[in-house]
């Protein structure tokens, strides 16, 4: 069964950090780019960030460049999200999604195979 399991969500003040996990099962890990989208209340999903897993290689939003960190564990099939000064507009549920291949320019815009169940993440002001 293919899981994709997060974590690290939660509340906290504009400046803060918190750090999202990502740990899947049931598919080879080193086969798939893995990464994050986000989707607001009245808003269309936006492409986060994503890290191949094969060759480290990544991907950031201009929204969160300079902020957010992705790496990946794979000895743990774990991915993960440094988010450093938040700001309120980062306000959304955060999805895990994995995506078969490398990393590719056009990752935001593609449909990934596999989904997490989501995680919320609240900025307050």
């Amino acid at each position: 069964e293919v899981q994709l399991v997060e974590s690290g969500g939660g509340l906290v003040q504009a400046g803060g950090s918190l750090r999202l996990s990502c740990a899947a099962s049931g598919f080879t890990f080193d086969d798939y780019t893995i990464g994050w989208f986000r989707q607001a209340p009245g808003k269309e999903r936006e492409g986060v960030s994503s890290v191949s897993t094969s060759d480290g290689s990544t991907y950031y939003a201009d929204s969160v460049k300079g902020r957010f960190t992705i790496s990946s564990d794979n000895a743990k099939n774990t991915v993960y999200l440094q988010m450093n000064s938040l700001k309120p507009e980062d306000t959304a549920v955060y999805y895990c999604a994995a995506v078969l291949g490398g990393l590719s320019a056009d990752w935001a815009y593609l449909s990934p195979d596999y989904w997490g169940q989501g995680t919320q993440v609240t900025v307050s002001s």
